[in-house]
């Protein structure tokens, strides 16, 4: 198995060095950036993705619609449209919203988050992805705090309320 690296950032988002996967997973001090695409369909409902039993962080849980990791050298925007066709086969253009800083326990992320609409066929990855559906707000509203998503997404979410929704 080939060993995933990614780039260390500093506080204003400047690389400054690489790690594993593995280390960046486990020391809250290897910053590291990640994308994360909210698709939504024509009637306002989110696409969610459960993540699979054989991840590291938050395995079956349900999860913000796309996220990953940026490669090493990789830019946002190239990591955005990788990301959406490895994990749910579609390439539609995406809209940047905002950018979060996410610390966990175990991890500090640098988000940068984008959405898009869209209503055609889903075929997500099933190493990546146990299962996914579209849920409407109301439904995920209901949800938040039962542990049914990762810490991740309810910030993702709440961000999203208070940036994005009007």
């Amino acid at each position: 198995m080939i060993e995933e690296y990614f780039d260390i950032i500093d506080e204003s988002g400047n690389v400054i060095g690489k790690a594993t996967r593995k280390e960046c997973h486990s020391n809250k001090s290897l910053a590291h950036r990640v994308v994360h695409v909210l698709v939504f369909n024509s009637k306002g409902e989110l696409f969610l993705q459960k993540r699979p039993t054989n991840k590291d962080i938050q395995p079956c849980k349900w999860d913000t619609s796309v996220g990953g990791h940026i490669n090493l050298g990789e830019t946002f925007d190239q990591a955005v449209y990788r990301e959406l066709k490895e994990e749910l086969g579609i390439n539609v253009p995406v809209k940047h919203l905002y950018n979060y800083w996410m610390h966990s326990p175990v991890e500090t992320e640098y988000v940068y988050t984008y959405m898009c609409i869209y209503d055609g066929e889903i075929n997500f990855d099933p190493y990546e992805i146990d299962d996914g559906r579209f849920w409407s707000i109301d439904e995920i509203e209901t949800n938040l705090g039962t542990g049914v998503f990762t810490p991740n997404f309810e910030q993702e979410f709440d961000n999203w309320k208070q940036k994005v929704r009007v």
